[in-house]
């Protein structure tokens, strides 16, 4: 791995949720322009640990964390770090869609005039935001139709376009495929891969046939703790912990 940059950087990392404590010394490093999947049983702090890369579990009340994560050598945990700067650099698309009830080009501008983008160049944003979300010639005709009008598959992807609209640097995505037929989980899989030649991606799965599709790392989780982080193909093929091969061949989970 000495060959890759490392994009984000997390040490130590404890939270808690009042006297729970969720995630427990855990380390992990995110490479540039790879797929970092994280595996693991429902409640094991997967989606906990990614929002925290782009300080969300701040707003959760009575909740508490320590360590350091660092993006570009900057520690987001830090309480001088400006969350919506990092929300900037780190966008998030969620398990389900959820578009704005606007239309479908609003639902594209909306962060674009919130950064107050010059009004002249919306429109090519919108379009090229679209385009990199396989999106655009299915919707080329309609963008001032509602974005409620389009179907599960086409909604998250208008929720990814909405996001690489801003520019980022890292994606965070939720389980984005929990809620799609398997036509729409492949085009969300096949957009994955494209977008990692621009973007450093994180992607929380239940699906390790997906995981194992998708990433170029894997990191399996087990009661907040991280058992295994190992390249996606050792993992799959020879994983190095007793509890990474128990929960692979379903003996637990």
């Amino acid at each position: 791995m000495d060959d890759n940059k490392i994009k984000i950087e997390a040490k130590n990392i404890n939270f808690y949720y009042g006297q729970m404590q969720i995630l427990k010394n855990l380390s992990v490093n995110f490479y540039e322009n790879q797929v970092t999947a994280f595996i693991g049983p429902s409640g094991c702090g997967k989606s906990t640990f990614i929002r925290l890369l782009n300080k969300m579990n701040e707003l959760a009340p009575n909740s508490s964390v320590s360590g350091e994560i660092y993006l570009d050598g900057e520690n987001i945990l830090d309480k001088k770090t400006n969350a919506v700067k990092i929300r900037r650099k780190v966008g998030m698309v969620f398990q389900k869609p959820n578009p704005f009830s606007k239309t479908i080009f609003q639902n594209i501008s909306y962060g674009l005039q919130l950064c107050k983008t010059p009004k002249k160049l919306i429109p090519e944003i919108v379009e090229e935001s679209l385009k990199h979300a396989a999106l655009w010639n299915e919707v080329k005709d309609r963008l001032h139709k509602s974005a409620l009008e389009l179907s599960g598959g086409q909604q998250q992807r208008l929720c990814i376009a909405r996001c690489l609209a801003i520019k980022p640097e890292v994606i965070l995505f939720d389980e984005p495929c929990a809620s799609l037929d398997p036509i729409s989980t492949s085009k969300i899989e096949e957009l994955v891969l494209k977008l990692k030649k621009y973007y450093t991606i994180a992607i929380v799965t239940h699906n390790m046939q997906q995981a194992a599709r998708v990433s170029d790392q894997t990191a399996f989780m087990y009661l907040g703790e991280l058992i295994e982080f190992s390249p996606t193909k050792e993992m799959f093929v020879v994983p190095k912990e007793k509890k990474t091969q128990e929960y692979l061949s379903g003996r637990f989970g």
